[in-house]
C-alpha cells in the first residue's frame, strides 16, 4: 500500500510554529494543564497516575463519559483512540477493501479521501453547495441520491464541516441515514467539532439514524485540548470489537495521563465549562473577521455556523497556494490554501487565537491583498 501525501498535515506541520502570526489552525486557543486540572484532587490524581499502558479501549470511565454524548449508547458502543485521526484511519481500515465505492462529502479536512484513495477505493465527490442566496452551505440531497446504488460501500460525512463551517441539520442526516440504509451501506460521520457551535445550539449528530453508523469524535477542536491526543469512535459493539482488534495494530492505547486528563473534559461539569469557552472565543472573534472582511474588496464568504474557521473566496488574480506562500514568507502569516481542500481561489482562515494575535494576523494579511490585482 502506498499512502498518498496528506499535503495540508505536512504544510502544517513545516510551518506553523516558524511564523509570527499563525491563523491555519481550525481550533480554538489551546487550553493549558493548570486551567484543565483546577482542583486539588484532580492534580493529585495526575501525579499519582501510574505511567503504565491504560486500557487500550479507553478506561471504563471515559467510555461512559463518550457514550452520554449518544443515546442510548454504552462503553461498549465506544473505542478510544490517539485523535480523531486515528479514529477514522482505524474505521476506514476496518470498512474499505479495494474496489469498495465509497462516497465522500467535499470539501472536507481530506484525511479520508488520501486514506480511500491509498486503500485502492473508488471515491465518488459528493459537494456541498452555497444557496443562491448565500446564506449557507447546504448538501445536495438529490445529487446523493443519484449517486448512491447497490455498490455504495460506505458514504463519508463532516458535520459540523471543516472548511466551511456548515452543519448538516437533522432533516438533511435522516435522509442520509435512510438512502444508506437503503442500500445497506455504511454511514462515517467524522463530528470533531460538534460542541463548537457559534449559535450555542449542539448540532445534530448521525447517531441512532441508521442501523450501520460509525462516528467519529475527539477533544482536539471544540474542546481546545489538540495536545491530548484523544479521539473516539462510537458504532454497534460488534463492529467496535473489530475496531479495537485493528487498534492493537496501531498504537495500542491511548497514553495514560491524556486518558486522566479526558476524563476531567468529559465529566458532566467539565464538558460544560470546556464547550462554554470554546463557543464564548468563537462567538466573540469570528465579528472580528467578519468586520474586517467586510472593508475590503475582492472578498466573500458564507457565515460559519460551528468551528473556529472561515472558507474566504478572494476575487484576487493569484493561485491559493501561491498566495499562500507569499504571506508566509513577506508577512510571517500561515493560512491553508483552498487548494488543499481542491478548491482554488479560497483560503480557510482560522479565529480562535487570541484577539491581538487574530487582529495582527489579518491586518498583515490586507497590507499583502492591498498589492494585489
Amino acid at each position: 500500500m502506498r499512502f498518498a501525501p496528506f499535503e495540508m498535515e505536512r504544510f502544517q506541520s513545516l510551518w506553523e510554529h516558524q511564523v509570527a502570526w499563525n491563523l491555519s489552525e481550525s481550533g480554538v486557543e489551546p487550553l493549558r494543564l493548570e486551567e484543565l486540572a483546577t482542583t486539588h484532587e484532580d492534580r493529585e490524581a495526575l501525579l499519582r497516575q501510574p505511567l503504565g499502558y491504560t486500557q487500550t479501549n479507553g478506561t471504563l470511565e471515559l467510555r461512559r463519559h463518550i457514550a452520554t454524548l449518544y443515546p442510548g449508547a454504552s462503553p461498549e458502543h465506544v473505542e478510544v483512540t490517539n485523535g480523531g485521526s486515528e479514529a477514522n484511519c482505524v474505521t476506514l481500515l476496518h470498512l474499505v477493501q479495494p474496489g469498495d465505492e465509497v462516497l465522500v462529502m467535499l470539501p472536507n479536512y481530506m484525511q479520508a479521501p488520501g486514506l480511500l484513495q491509498s486503500l485502492g477505493a473508488r471515491i465518488l465527490p459528493w459537494r456541498l453547495g452555497v444557496r443562491p442566496d448565500g446564506s449557507r452551505w447546504e448538501a445536495d440531497l438529490a445529487a446523493l441520491d443519484a449517486l448512491v446504488t447497490s455498490r455504495t460501500k460506505a458514504i463519508f460525512i463532516s458535520t459540523p464541516n471543516n472548511p466551511t463551517g456548515s452543519r448538516l441539520t437533522a432533516a438533511e442526516l435522516d435522509h442520509i441515514g435512510a438512502v444508506a440504509s437503503r442500500v445497506g451501506a455504511w454511514v462515517i460521520s467524522d463530528e470533531i467539532y460538534r460542541g463548537a457551535e457559534l449559535d450555542a445550539v449542539e448540532s445534530p449528530t448521525m447517531w441512532g439514524r441508521s442501523d450501520r453508523v460509525l462516528v467519529t469524535g475527539g477533544l482536539s477542536k471544540a474542546y481546545g485540548l489538540p495536545g491530548l491526543r484523544i479521539g473516539w469512535i462510537a458504532g454497534p459493539p460488534q463492529t467496535i470489537e473489530q475496531l479495537w482488534g485493528i487498534h492493537d495494530y496501531t498504537t495500542i492505547a491511548p497514553g495514560a495521563l491524556s486518558d486522566r486528563l479526558a476524563r476531567i473534559a468529559l465529566a458532566p461539569a467539565g464538558r460544560e465549562r470546556l464547550l462554554a469557552r470554546t463557543r464564548g472565543i468563537v462567538r466573540a472573534n469570528y465579528p472580528l473577521l467578519r468586520s474586517w472582511l467586510e472593508k475590503r474588496k475582492g472578498f466573500s464568504h458564507v457565515a460559519p455556523e460551528a468551528g473556529a474557521i472561515a472558507f474566504i473566496r478572494y476575487s484576487h488574480g493569484i493561485n491559493s497556494t501561491a498566495l499562500v506562500d507569499r504571506l508566509r514568507i513577506e508577512k510571517s502569516v500561515l493560512v491553508v490554501p483552498g487548494d488543499h481542500f481542491g478548491m482554488d481561489g479560497y483560503l480557510r482562515i482560522g479565529f480562535g487565537s487570541h484577539p491581538e494575535h487574530l487582529a495582527g494576523s489579518l491586518s498583515r494579511i490586507g497590507e499583502l491583498m492591498d498589492a494585489l490585482p
